[in-house]
């Protein structure tokens, strides 16, 4: 009995290779980079601007609009490209404009080099986050998903906050040069990524035979990615939310609760998103769509009570377990869902999913905390959350591969659960 179980546990496929950890020194050089100067290019705005105008505001606007539309169109580049092309240019263009940011002060300059950035940050999370998928075998899929969002997760969480410091003690120019070489640096790395798996990818399967890629608009068409997708949506606006409006919402006598509370979110997400991933593997993410959801929604909920130092961060942290949940299972069970050949699209789709959801969650939450209060806004952002239960449950019963103009229903197969 030992034994068969040592065999079956050996037979497992190896998770970290060469390739996956080439993979993961340009996911660092990228997060780096976008992270290190995400809250210090608004800063510069307004330093250099003189706090005329909504400075800050339209560099982040420009770079979020630029990087919602790259992904969007990425998967039709890869599709003729490649990925690790377009990969390369998503560094290029994510790195080098940031070493133009001194040039000048002025707004529009600002902004261009914004919009240049976003669209170089939107061709390396879609294109290397499908090249990742390729890398990652079925039955460890949730698992590795797990491990690339922790290595994603560390550099955003030391970045963020590192570069407002530096900017502090060594001025703009060093850190924009520092955020421009994080990128550039990483491009070493791409030549030694495959660009395709042949074993894995239908389309030089000579058995199947060539397998067309489901492009964008026919991936939000098909049920099986586009219920996923909406969950995530819904999850990710509330993060939106908690991250943009928890400082203003909780009263400044409460101290250190917001850094406190959004540091339980994130640790909380990370390991949950762990745990949900080597759940997924053994019994399926669909199963834990409707949790996730439910729990991230109860979080929320928890959160109206700003007045209460404890609930809040209770709150905060039940949402982070429940968005690192969903996190895992939806992108899991998309990758689950598409052939090789829809991973880019898969992974657009998510993506779109995660910037846009909280885009959106930002601004409408303002307007809709000024008629409420903040209380009652954090409540109706729970129930809002709750009319997703609805795709999550039916998602539970869907299984199979699809392609474009499929449905998703099929015969059960290992793929269609994320692997064992």
């Amino acid at each position: 009995m030992l034994n068969s179980q040592a065999e079956g546990a050996g037979s497992r496929p190896p998770l970290v290779t060469r390739p996956l950890l080439l993979r993961f020194v340009s996911i660092i050089g990228a997060s780096t980079s976008f992270y290190l100067l995400l809250s210090v290019v608004p800063l510069y705005a307004e330093a250099t601007g003189g706090g005329r105008g909504n400075a800050a505001g339209l560099t982040t606007g420009a770079l979020m609009l630029a990087t919602v539309g790259g992904e969007l169109a990425t998967p039709r580049l890869v599709a003729r490209f490649g990925y690790r092309l377009v990969l390369v240019a998503g560094l290029l263009l994510l790195g080098a404009p940031a070493f133009a940011l001194t040039a000048s002060g002025g707004a529009v300059w600002i902004t261009a080099v914004c919009l240049l950035r976003g669209l170089g940050f939107a061709f390396a999370v879609v294109a290397g986050g499908a090249l990742t998928a390729s890398l990652i075998p079925a039955e460890r899929r949730g698992e590795g998903l797990a491990l690339v969002g922790i290595v994603t997760g560390v550099p955003s969480l030391v970045a963020l906050p590192l570069g407002v410091w530096l900017v502090a003690h060594v001025g703009y120019g060093p850190v924009f040069a520092a955020g421009a070489v994080a990128a550039l640096a990483a491009v070493a790395s791409v030549p030694g990524l495959p660009d395709r798996d042949p074993d894995r990818d239908p389309d030089r399967d000579p058995d199947r035979g060539p397998e067309r890629p489901i492009g964008v608009t026919a991936g939000f068409r098909t049920p099986a990615l586009s219920r996923p997708v909406l969950v995530f949506s819904v999850t990710a606006l509330a993060a939106g939310i908690l991250v943009t409006f928890l400082p203003l919402a909780v009263p400044s006598a409460s101290g250190g609760v917001v850094a406190t509370a959004l540091f339980a979110q994130t640790a909380a997400a990370t390991g949950a998103r762990w745990v949900a991933g080597r759940h997924g593997d053994r019994h399926g993410p669909a199963a834990l769509l409707v949790p996730g959801l439910v729990v991230a929604a109860v979080g929320t909920l928890l959160t109206s009570l700003t007045h209460s130092p404890v609930a809040v961060v209770i709150g905060v942290a039940l949402f982070g377990v429940g968005f690192g949940v969903t996190q895992n299972s939806t992108l899991t069970l998309m990758y689950a869902r598409a052939p090789a050949s829809g991973y880019g699209t898969v992974s657009a789709l998510w993506n779109f999913a995660f910037d846009a959801g909280m885009g959106v969650g930002a601004v409408g939450f303002g307007f809709l905390a000024g008629r409420t209060g903040y209380p009652w806004a954090f409540a109706l952002t729970a129930v809002l959350m709750l009319t997703a239960l609805a795709p999550a449950w039916r998602d539970r019963r869907t299984k199979g591969v699809v392609g474009p103009g499929r449905d998703g229903p099929g015969e059960q197969g290992e793929d269609s659960s994320g692997g064992r």
